[in-house]
């Protein structure tokens, strides 16, 4: 069984122990041993990148931009390899996973330009003969702990704008799935950014990612994962002054109107809420609909998702592939229960599935007559489960829609433009989509919610600078 070893100062260094990268799909099928760290391994990246950094942040941009960009031209040449790879150890579909890589390839690709594009101000002071320059510069070293879920996609939109501004980088990614982040990783390291610049240290978030936080010489952490660790890393960060970013849950509604066109409306809602396993932090999980569409709806919702296929993430003609996890199918099938206990009705779905492979298979759940008060629709499943609660016309349903902790994606389905400009004035959520399914979005424009979903500056796009850079303003007497 092949070992994979952490990635420190340019080396690759065992860790105490390993660990099987076991696939969901198939768990007799184990991708490799990755190593686990501790704290000396932190320790001993955030030494690497704090020597490395003063080169790096004030050295060549031309450089940074050819490294980052033979990073991006590497993954999008190796993207059906990577995609398999990311199929294989989390579960989405072979297309989905190549999408993903593709999509990382193309982010790395942007930073790259945005290396050469970085611009500060020149402004007359209000005293005489006194010129003000306004600049950007890198934050310094920053610890980026990254999810299950987008496991080559998510550390790309952070580590690329992190390097193309100037940082250094310590990458601890999800335990569960450290295949992606290693293949990442030893594409870096072959990119031509010096040694220390960027390092990848595996192993249990509450040993890596508590040691990164915790770290005197980590400046920024960037994080995305669930609420209660994001709240928590808030806490420390802040108490030990260093910028955080934080990417956490959601409970995104996808509003259906009765004007909609309902097999359009149908498609976007089985896309959000079930595709990628439902396992987005920006699926749809509260389907809001108006009362004259919604027993259309409910039949057209059970037809359609009697279409989905539910498989092998590697196997030709699966829509829908395993939970990620045990424990996270056995929370999807707990929130099942609850749905039933809690009155709402199991439209469609919702058991579990004994497939050729022994995997985490469930067929995708769909509630009718659920209430906004009820469990599933107020906390994040993040898994295939949905939940349709009727309402009586727009205003409910926006007002229903905005009734919640969380604020990341909202979409409306609807032919109404008046509708239309006035739910995404009005949606209390980072970002909103038309006639759109809620999850999906571009890696050029900023990514992030409002509420308890986001902290901290946006994601992705231009607005990355905001949290990779501080500001430093310059007077000079002429």
């Amino acid at each position: 069984m092949t070992e994979f070893n952490n990635l420190i100062n340019g080396e690759w260094l065992a860790g105490h122990s390993y660990s099987p990268n076991i696939s969901p799909s198939n768990i007799a099928d184990v991708l490799g041993q990755y190593t686990q760290g501790d704290k000396s391994h932190v320790d001993a990246a955030v030494a690497a990148a704090t020597a490395a950094f003063p080169a790096w942040a004030t050295g060549s941009i031309q450089a940074r931009s050819d490294a980052l960009d033979k990073i991006g031209n590497e993954i999008l040449a190796r993207k059906e390899e990577l995609g398999t790879l990311l199929a294989r150890e989390e579960g989405k579909t072979k297309a989905e996973g190549i999408g993903e890589a593709t999509r990382a390839g193309q982010i790395f690709k942007f930073f790259a330009g945005e290396c050469l594009r970085l611009s500060g101000e020149v402004l007359p002071s209000v005293r005489p003969n006194i010129g003000v320059e306004i600049t950007r510069e890198p934050v310094g070293v920053v610890g980026l702990i990254t999810p299950w879920n987008f496991p080559i996609a998510i550390p790309a939109w952070k580590i690329a704008p992190a390097l193309a501004f100037g940082n250094c980088v310590v990458l601890k990614p999800a335990d569960l799935v450290p295949g992606c982040a290693w293949a990442l990783a030893e594409i870096i390291s072959r990119s031509g950014i010096p040694a220390g610049v960027f390092n990848l240290v595996m192993g249990r978030g509450s040993v890596i990612g508590d040691a990164l936080v915790n770290h005197p010489g980590i400046h920024a952490i960037s994080f995305t994962g669930s609420v209660g660790v994001g709240r928590n890393i808030a806490v420390q960060c802040v108490t030990n002054h260093k910028k955080v970013q934080l990417e956490m849950g959601g409970k995104n509604p996808q509003v259906v109107l009765d004007d909609a066109d309902l097999a359009q409306a149908v498609e976007l809602s089985v896309q959000s809420a079930f595709y990628s396993t439902g396992q987005r932090c920006t699926a749809s999980s509260r389907l809001i609909v108006t009362e004259g569409i919604y027993p259309k709806f409910i039949e057209a919702m059970k037809t359609r998702m009697a279409k989905i296929k539910v498989g092998d993430a590697l196997a030709q003609g699966t829509d829908v592939g395993p939970v990620s996890s045990k424990s996270q199918l056995d929370q999807d099938m707990a929130y099942v229960a609850i749905g039933k206990d809690e009155g709402a009705t199991l439209a469609a779905g919702g058991e579990l599935l004994k497939l050729e492979t022994d995997g985490y298979y469930m067929s995708p759940a769909l509630f009718s007559e659920s209430a906004p008060g009820m469990r599933i629709n107020r906390e994040e499943v993040f898994g295939p489960v949905a939940s349709v609660i009727r309402v009586k016309n727009y205003e409910e349903a926006l007002a229903t829609a905005n009734d919640t902790e969380f604020g990341l994606s909202a979409g409306i389905a609807t032919t109404s433009l008046k509708y239309a400009t006035h739910f995404k004035r009005h949606s209390q959520a980072g970002m909103v989509m038309v006639n759109l399914p809620t999850a999906g979005v571009d890696y050029h424009v900023p990514f992030g919610g409002r509420k308890g979903s986001s902290y901290g500056p946006r994601e992705q796009g231009k607005y990355a600078q905001e949290f990779f850079t501080t500001v430093k303003t310059a007077y000079t007497l002429a």
